[in-house]
């Protein structure tokens, strides 16, 4: 979608009540994250949040936190995998470490063969940190390092610790290569298209990719932005409910009574290595806790004076 469609879309659009929830996203390619948010602020979404941002060159799965959904972002990016799918180009360097950017070098390619290539890619798997592109939102003394690169400023060397779990050659058509790669949250995979040219000697650039799956949600459920931006009434029927974001956290439902003593503040007593619902409580004690079906609150159980009790991390109440 162009600016040019989002400011015709913008009149047509009515304002519609906070939603609470999560709405997957298929963010096309060529618009920044933000002004896709800005789609559903313009139809009455104030309170609103991600789980993620994606480069304007991206598209894919964008999960968009709506109303009380906003309190999981943190849960969200510290617990989510992501899958990504791309094309990287041989041969090319260039100061964004995508196509996008100004090339800075080149380099022949035609020696390389596929096999030095699948070994490459493979070896991503044995990465534990990678350095933050330059042109990035990455910060240095308050300021992202863009904003300094923008500026023909130096930007300092970062790195960031990873986790890639799988990384395949889906293709290969040289100087392209196309590729998939399962993911620790926060990944720059520019970088490890980067880290490619650098292995193979010739630089390498991604010139595409998606977002196929960012923890719990995949593109099969994700809704497209124009066809939003066409029919704002499909915001309610594609919200995804707060308990599917956290799929793997256990269940604490509590009666009406119980939820009022929550809501004034008051922990409620839970047993001394609670499992809840047949699952044992996450490391960390978290749950969630509903009331009448839906999420009430986060919950940690600890312990407090007259024994273990639930108390509350974050509550999803207004």
């Amino acid at each position: 979608m162009t600016k040019r469609q989002e400011n015709e879309s913008a009149h047509s659009l009515q304002p519609m009540p906070q939603a609470h929830g999560v709405l997957v996203l298929n963010k096309p390619s060529g618009p920044t994250s933000a002004r896709c948010l800005n789609l559903l602020k313009r139809i009455g979404q104030k309170k609103i949040g991600h789980a993620g941002t994606l480069d304007p060159l991206a598209s894919g799965v964008l999960l968009v936190l709506l109303g009380q959904a906003t309190k999981l972002s943190g849960h969200l990016l510290a617990d989510g995998g992501k899958v990504y799918s791309g094309c990287i180009r041989l041969g090319q360097t260039t100061d964004t470490w995508d196509i996008e950017g100004q090339i800075v070098a080149e380099a022949p390619w035609r020696h390389i063969r596929d096999v030095q290539i699948r070994e490459a890619i493979a070896q991503w798997c044995e990465l534990s940190e990678q350095p933050v592109p330059p042109y990035s939102a990455a910060k240095h003394e308050g300021q992202p390092l863009y904003r300094l690169a923008r500026k023909g400023k130096a930007t300092p060397a970062k790195v960031k610790r990873i986790e890639i779990s799988q990384a395949d050659t889906l293709e290969m058509s040289l100087p392209l290569v196309r590729f998939r790669v399962s993911c620790s949250s926060g990944t720059y995979i520019r970088s490890l298209a980067h880290s490619l040219g650098m292995r193979l000697g010739c630089g390498a650039v991604l010139t595409e990719l998606t977002r196929e799956y960012s923890h719990p949600f995949g593109l099969d459920v994700a809704c497209d932005m124009q066809a939003l931006a066409d029919d704002p009434s499909l915001l309610v029927r594609s919200l995804r409910p707060i308990t599917e974001a956290l799929p793997h956290w256990p269940r604490v439902h509590i009666s009406p009574e119980q939820a009022a003593r929550v809501r004034n503040g008051m922990a409620l007593p839970c047993a001394k290595t609670p499992i809840v619902e047949g699952v044992p409580l996450r490391e960390d004690g978290q749950a969630i806790m509903l009331a009448q079906g839906e999420a009430l609150a986060l919950v940690r159980c600890q312990a407090g004076p007259s024994g273990p009790c639930w108390a509350v991390v974050r509550g999803l109440w207004n």
